[in-house]
């Protein structure tokens, strides 16, 4: 599954340059630009990691970093103009786990993201390590990079695992066309949304009894798919 990072950052153009990073790294973003809407979007959204800037209006960088801490432990990295010591110390002793002064480059954020999400027990792509992923009778292996429904193995190409294994990930959860798009990232680059559609009319061929009536990869209309049926 594609890591969803969310962006707190005030200047629009360095939020933008951040987003257009992460998703050519293959990652999905959510971009706010006060501390209140950073809270709200953790809230609704439950992203795998928060890029903070320190200088928010309505709520700055520390108090969404110190909320934040009460009750989540989300990876977060600040980004900060100030450069003070005490400011680098106040922000790991509120529970950052990294912080980079600006300027910057993206190159290197994109390699702190990386480190970030590994430290926090999540691989590259941001799904947390597990040695299989099950739901809905499907078991999806990262490491071995293979699926089974109901026991019997089932060949998918690239892209349709990718898409497999966010929707295994989140049973029940729906991911919107753009989401399962940006989980075939580097595999199938000329896709679009549409192109989603037929990889999971093939997945359906493989795992549901009948194609053409689903009980397990549903479809919800106007907003997208979801894989139903639990955690196994």
């Amino acid at each position: 599954m594609c890591a969803h990072v969310l962006v707190a950052e005030d200047d629009a153009m360095q939020a933008e340059l951040i987003r257009r990073s992460l998703l050519a790294e293959g990652h999905t973003a959510t971009v706010v630009h006060d501390g209140s809407a950073a809270l709200d979007a953790v809230r609704r959204e439950s992203p795998d990691l928060v890029v903070l800037d320190l200088m928010l209006p309505v709520i700055d960088g520390f108090g969404v970093c110190r909320v934040l801490r009460r009750s989540d432990d989300i990876p977060v990295l600040m980004l900060t103009a100030r450069a003070a010591e005490e400011d680098v110390l106040l922000g790991l002793e509120l529970g950052a786990d990294d912080y980079m002064t600006k300027p910057y480059s993206p190159r290197e954020l994109m390699a702190r993201i990386r480190t970030v999400l590994r430290r926090s027990g999540r691989t590259a792509d941001g799904r947390r390590e597990a040695p299989v992923v099950r739901a809905a009778g499907i078991a999806v292996d990262p490491k071995r990079h293979e699926v089974r429904c109901d026991g019997e193995p089932v060949d998918c190409t690239p892209a349709e695992f990718q898409i497999l294994l966010a929707l295994a990930g989140e049973p029940e959860r729906v991911f919107s066309r753009r989401q399962l798009l940006q989980c075939t990232r580097g595999f199938d680059r000329s896709s679009t949304e549409r192109a989603v559609d037929v990889h999971i009319m093939n997945l359906r061929r493989k795992i549901e009894a009948d194609p053409r009536r689903p009980v397990r990869l549903l479809t919800v209309f106007g907003v997208g798919y979801k894989l139903s049926g639990g955690r196994a």
